[in-house]
């Protein structure tokens, strides 16, 4: 693995690029401070240069919050987005720092959906992002790699992406909710639902969420294997 200052990019900073995405952001963001020695400790573990705009949003960033956290695209860490994106991944895409992980988590939203880099068991388009949203519980391939993706979020019509999820009181509920939770909604979104609102919600933790998730994938795949054999 390669040390700390191999991975830090003074020439020709992924950053600068970044922050001409966020001056001229048409969503509202707001980038959480960086503690430095745990942005260092990120950048390593993830094995990236600081010339990538995700090596650069690791280093310089604790994250970014987009539409008041709806939208939570990861970083090295902070308070109100406590999962670092090297750590996050860590028991999820891959076991030990330094694997070759098969896909790469690198945002979600509070309703649920995971934002993954496809380092192949996603799809057919490697590099790409998918997105893995709740009411299909199918990974989507979004067309764009992470700095496509990125720019979306904070220069692309993320409303029209979200317009059918958004529930009456989303603004007050999403105001009382940190980065390190999300949205669980019974009956599942996955479920036939007439409307949203009529649905009950409470918020639960990410860890918690993504690994209930998963599980559902697992055993849904698994019963309609069964179905297709019967």
């Amino acid at each position: 693995m390669k040390q700390l200052e191999e991975l830090i990019n003074t020439k020709e900073p992924g950053w600068e690029l970044v922050k001409e995405w966020i001056a001229a952001a048409k969503n509202p963001c707001r980038v959480l401070e960086a503690d430095k020695e745990r942005a260092a400790q990120e950048l390593v573990h993830a094995q990236v240069t600081t010339r990538s705009p995700m090596g650069a949003i690791i280093y310089e960033t604790g994250g970014i919050l987009i539409n008041d956290g709806w939208l939570r695209i990861l970083g090295s860490g902070h308070p109100e987005l406590d999962r670092g994106l090297a750590e996050w991944n860590k028991g999820k895409s891959f076991e030990a720092y330094g694997d070759q992980p098969a896909f790469y988590l690198v945002a979600d939203d509070v309703i649920g959906g995971y934002f993954a880099i496809n380092g192949g068991a996603l799809g057919d388009q490697p590099g790409n992002v998918y997105y893995l949203a709740q009411d299909t519980l199918e990974w989507e391939d979004l067309g764009c790699g992470y700095s496509g993706f990125v720019n979306w979020a904070l220069c692309g019509d993320v409303h029209k992406f979200y317009a059918t999820f958004k529930w009456r009181t989303w603004k007050t509920d999403l105001a009382a909710i940190s980065g390190n939770e999300t949205f669980a909604f019974y009956p599942f979104l996955w479920t036939r639902y007439e409307d949203i609102n009529d649905l009950t919600r409470k918020a639960v933790s990410a860890d918690e969420h993504f690994h209930f998730t998963m599980d559902m994938m697992r055993q849904l795949g698994e019963q309609d294997t069964a179905a297709a054999t019967t």
